[in-house]
């Protein structure tokens, strides 16, 4: 008599196991479901992608960095300009 209430044991565990294994499947078919939908979604936003941006955002630095470097030199030619224009208007004077 011992041996029935075993197998009945053994029968609910291979149940419960078998319920764990399908709510493991339904769960990786939601995840697998709400990831295409949110691809789908994204792709139809006009997105850039980390790539573009940290490249693009490079661009822009070396561009700060050339705006910096051109504005000194034309500052410095202006002064230049100006000290020359002053010696020649004493020196007519």
């Amino acid at each position: 008599m011992v041996e029935p209430r075993g197998r009945i044991l053994d029968d609910l565990a291979r149940l419960v196991t078998d319920a764990a294994g399908i709510a493991d499947g339904v769960r990786r078919e939601a995840e697998t479901l709400a990831r295409a939908q949110l691809d789908r979604l994204i792709a139809t936003m006009d997105l850039v992608s980390r790539e573009e941006f940290e490249a693009v955002r490079d661009m822009a630095a070396h561009a700060r960095d050339e705006n910096d470097t051109l504005r000194k030199r034309i500052e410095a030619l202006e002064a230049k300009l100006a000290s020359q224009t002053a010696g020649n208007s004493a020196a007519s004077s």
